[in-house]
C-alpha cells in the first residue's frame, strides 16, 4: 500500500531526509540497497523534470564535450527520476563503470575502494521541490546528473580507477606504523589531501579547451547557480591547477567556491592522480595544511580497518 501511495503523490516517497525506506536501511545497518522504484512519488519526479529541465543550457553552454556527450549517452529520461538499472546497462559497455545504490553517506576508504572496482556508490533519494537549489548532501540528480555521464568517458573513468588505488596506496603506508597517534596523525593527513584532491578536481574542477574554460566538476554540474558563476563571475578565482596548492587549499561547502583549479585535459588529471600517489608515497602528503575537511570517525576507521586486514 505504502508504494502504491507514494506512485500517486501521497507520502513521503523517496525525498531527501524524509524517505522511511532509507531510515529503515540506515537503522538495519544495511550500506548498499536496491533502488525500490516504486515508492517515489510524483513529486520525486516533478523534482527531477524541474532540476533536469533548467539544467539542460546551462550544460550545453558551461560543460565539457564529455559531459555533453555522456548525457547523451546514457539516454536520462528528462521528466521521470532514473532506474539505475537502466542508467548500467548504458554506462557498462563503455568504461565498465556502474552506479551501485546507497543509503547513505559511505565511510571514505569504502568509497574509493568502489571506484578502484569501477563502482559508484549512488545515492537514491531526491532533494525537495523546495530545496532545488542547494542540497548540502548528495541526491540522485547530484549523483546521475552531475558525476555519471563523466563515468562514460574512458579517459576519466580510468582516473577515478587510478584514484580509488591511491586509498590502497595510503592504506598500505600506514599498515606499516606501529604507533597508534602517528597513525592516525598520519591518516588524517592523507586524508585531508586527498579529500582536497577530490573536491578541487572531480567535483569542482575547471577545464581549459578550445580557448575557453569549460565545467567537468560534479558540483558544478549539478548546480543552476554555481555552473555559471564558476565561468562567469569576476570574484571567482581560477588558477592552473598545481598540486602543492591543491593538497593545502582547505575549503567550505556552504556557498559559492571562490577558487577554482583548471586542468588541461583528461589525460593531465589522470598524470596528476599518478603524482598523488608518488607523492604519498614520497611522504610529501604527510603534513598538509590544518583545516577542513575534518576527519569522521567513520572516515578515519576506515582506512585504519583497511590498513590491518
Amino acid at each position: 500500500m505504502a508504494a502504491v501511495r507514494a506512485q500517486h503523490g501521497d507520502g513521503p516517497g523517496l525525498t531527501t531526509t524524509k524517505a522511511p525506506f532509507i531510515e529503515q536501511a540506515q537503522q538495519e545497518g544495511r550500506l548498499y540497497i536496491h533502488q525500490p522504484y516504486e515508492l517515489y512519488s510524483e513529486a520525486n519526479h516533478h523534482a527531477w523534470s524541474k532540476l533536469f529541465a533548467r539544467m539542460e543550457d546551462r550544460w550545453r553552454r558551461y560543460a565539457n564535450p564529455r559531459f555533453l556527450q555522456g548525457i547523451d549517452s546514457l539516454c536520462l529520461e528528462p521528466t521521470r527520476v532514473p532506474r539505475l538499472e537502466d542508467v548500467n546497462r548504458f554506462l557498462g559497455p563503455l568504461t565498465g563503470f556502474k552506479a551501485k545504490a546507497v543509503s547513505g553517506y559511505i565511510p571514505s576508504f569504502l568509497f574509493f575502494d568502489s571506484l578502484s572496482n569501477r563502482e559508484f556508490p549512488t545515492t537514491i533519494t531526491i532533494r525537495d521541490g523546495a530545496t532545488l537549489d542547494y542540497l548540502p548532501e548528495p541526491d540522485i540528480f547530484h549523483d546521475i546528473a552531475g558525476h555519471v555521464p563523466m563515468h562514460t568517458d574512458r579517459a576519466f573513468a580510468d582516473t577515478l580507477v587510478r584514484f580509488g588505488d591511491c586509498a590502497h596506496t595510503a592504506a598500505e603506508i600506514v599498515a606499516g606504523l606501529r604507533d597508534e597517534k602517528e597513525k592516525i596523525r598520519r591518516v588524517t593527513s592523507i586524508f585531508k589531501a586527498m579529500a582536497r584532491f577530490f573536491w578541487f578536481t572531480i567535483e569542482f574542477g575547471l577545464m581549459r579547451g578550445n580557448g575557453d574554460l569549460r565545467v567537468y566538476g560534479s558540483g558544478l554540474l549539478s548546480s543552476y547557480g554555481e555552473i555559471a558563476h564558476s565561468i562567469d563571475s569576476p570574484d571567482v578565482q581560477r588558477y592552473p591547477i598545481q598540486l602543492e596548492w591543491v593538497i593545502n587549499q582547505y575549503f567550505e561547502i556552504d556557498h559559492y567556491q571562490p577558487l577554482l583549479f583548471v586542468v588541461d585535459s583528461f589525460d593531465h588529471l589522470f598524470e596528476l592522480v599518478g603524482e598523488l600517489e608518488r607523492w604519498m608515497r614520497q611522504g610529501k602528503l604527510d603534513n598538509v595544511s590544518p583545516g577542513e575537511p575534518a576527519i569522521s570517525e567513520p572516515d578515519l576507521r576506515s582506512f585504519l580497518e583497511a590498513s590491518a586486514s
